[in-house]
C-alpha cells in the first residue's frame, strides 16, 4: 500500500518515511527515584553539617561567657517536656496565690516526651538530654522527608537544597533544642510524601502520630481528611482512603479526650489554652496591632525578625500557590501560616511556629537547583552565617522562648 493510503491511526510521519505506529518502541515514563538511604544521605549530611555549624558557633559564644550549651538547648519549652518525662502530667491546673490559673504541662502533647522517656534510661544526662537527642534524630528524619518530597516533585538537587534551606532558617537553632518542631516536621513531611504517592495507610498512621505531637497536627488532619474524601468521591483506591481518613485524627482527639478526662470537663484542653496559657485566636488582630507597634516604637530585634519571617512566609505562600504543586502542600502551609498569624498571644513565637511549613521553601529550593552551583553555595553559605549568629542571639540575649 502506498504511504498516502496508509491508515493514519496506525502510522506516524517521520522526516524520512511513514513508520507503522505499532512498531514504534514506546518511550517509558521517567520513574521518580525512591528516596532510599543511599539516595538521601547527601541531603541528610548537608542538613546535619549546616546545623552543626550553628551549634558550634553557639557553643563558642557560650563557652566565652562560661555558659552551658546543654542548658541553652534544653531551655524554655524543653523544660516542660523534661518535666513531663520526670513527673508525668499535672492532675489539675495549678492555681496562683491570687487565685488565677497558672500555666500547666497539660498544654503539651505527649509523643515527644514519650519518646524522650524511652531514651532517657539509655542516655546519660537526664530527661533534658534525652529530649535534645530525640530532636536531633527527628531533624535527620525531617531532612530525609524533605528530600523525598522535593525529589518527588522536582528532582534530587531540589530535594537536597530544600533540606539545606530548612536547616538554616532564621530560627533554625530551635531545630537543635529539645522542642517538637523537628519531630512534627518529620511526621508532616513523610505524611505528605505518602499522600503524594497515594500510600493511604502510611499517611493516616503518620498523621495520627503528628496529632500526638503538636496542636498544629490539625493542619495535617485537614489535608489528609480532605484528600481521603476526594478519593472516596472519585472512587479511587478502594477502602484505603476510608481508613486513612478515619485514623488520621485519632491521636489529636485522644489527647484532647485525655485532658478533658483529667480535668473533668469536655473542653478541658481548650480551658487550658484559653484560661491558663492565655492563648486563643482573634483573626490576626493582635498580630497586626503588634506589627504596627514595631513600626512606630523601638522594640527588640527578635520581634522585628518575627514580623519579617511572617511577611516572607505570606509572600512564599502566594508563590507556592502559583507554582503548580499538589494542592495538599499549599493547603498544609496555608493552615500553618493561619494558625501562626491568627494567634492572639506570644508574638515572639510566631516565626518558630512556621518552622514546619517547609513547602514554602520549595519554590526557593527549585530556583536554586536551576541556578549555577556557585550561586546556590553562596546563598546557602550566607543563610548559614545569618542563622548561626541569630541562633546565638536567641539563645543568649533574647530572654523569652524563641
Amino acid at each position: 500500500m502506498p504511504p498516502s493510503q496508509t491508515d493514519p491511526d496506525r502510522t506516524e510521519t517521520t522526516g524520512l518515511a511513514a513508520v507503522p505506529r505499532e512498531q514504534t518502541p514506546a518511550t517509558p515514563a521517567p520513574e521518580v527515584p525512591r528516596p532510599g538511604p543511599r539516595a538521601a544521605w547527601p541531603a541528610v549530611a548537608l542538613y546535619a553539617g549546616l546545623r552543626l555549624i550553628g551549634i558550634v558557633v553557639a557553643w563558642a559564644f557560650a563557652a566565652d561567657q562560661h555558659r552551658s550549651l546543654l542548658k541553652l538547648l534544653g531551655g524554655y519549652d524543653a523544660i516542660w517536656y523534661a518535666g513531663i518525662v520526670q513527673h508525668g502530667y499535672d492532675a489539675a491546673i495549678p492555681v496562683k496565690a491570687n487565685g488565677s490559673l497558672a500555666t500547666t504541662n497539660l498544654a503539651f502533647f505527649p509523643l515527644f516526651p514519650g519518646l524522650a522517656a524511652v531514651v532517657d534510661p539509655v542516655l546519660p544526662g537526664g530527661a533534658d538530654v534525652a529530649g535534645i537527642a530525640i530532636s536531633w534524630l527527628a531533624g535527620l528524619a525531617a531532612a530525609w522527608g524533605l528530600f523525598a518530597v522535593g525529589t518527588h516533585l522536582r528532582d534530587r538537587r531540589t530535594g537536597m537544597i530544600l533540606a539545606g534551606l530548612w536547616a538554616v532558617l532564621p530560627h533554625g537553632f530551635v531545630e537543635s533544642m529539645g522542642y517538637t518542631e523537628t519531630l512534627f516536621t518529620a511526621l508532616a513531611a513523610w505524611t505528605l510524601y505518602a499522600l503524594l504517592r497515594r500510600n493511604w495507610l502510611t499517611a493516616g498512621l503518620l498523621c495520627m502520630l503528628a496529632g500526638l505531637t503538636r496542636p498544629t497536627g490539625s493542619a495535617l488532619i485537614a489535608v489528609v481528611g480532605l484528600s481521603a474524601l476526594i478519593a472516596v468521591i472519585r472512587r479511587r483506591d478502594g477502602w484505603r482512603p476510608w481508613v486513612a481518613g478515619a485514623i488520621s485524627p485519632l491521636g489529636f482527639v485522644a489527647f484532647i479526650a485525655f485532658v478533658g478526662h483529667r480535668l473533668g470537663r469536655a473542653d478541658g484542653y481548650f480551658h487550658v489554652q484559653n484560661d491558663a496559657w492565655k492563648m486563643s485566636y482573634d483573626f490576626g488582630q493582635n498580630t497586626i496591632k503588634t506589627t504596627h507597634t514595631l513600626l512606630t516604637k523601638p522594640s527588640a530585634l527578635a520581634l522585628y525578625v518575627v514580623a519579617l519571617v511572617v511577611l516572607v512566609a505570606a509572600a512564599l505562600l502566594i508563590i507556592l500557590a502559583t507554582d503548580r504543586v499538589p494542592w495538599q502542600l499549599t493547603a498544609y502551609s496555608a493552615i500553618i501560616l493561619a494558625l501562626s498569624f491568627f494567634g492572639d498571644s506570644y508574638y515572639n513565637s510566631k516565626a518558630r511556629l512556621l518552622i514546619p511549613a517547609f513547602p514554602l521553601l520549595l519554590p526557593v529550593a527549585s530556583g536554586l537547583a536551576k541556578a549555577r552551583r556557585p550561586i546556590a553555595v553562596v546563598v546557602l553559605g550566607l543563610l548559614t552565617v545569618v542563622s548561626a549568629l541569630y541562633g546565638v542571639y536567641l539563645s543568649m540575649v533574647w530572654t523569652a522562648s524563641p
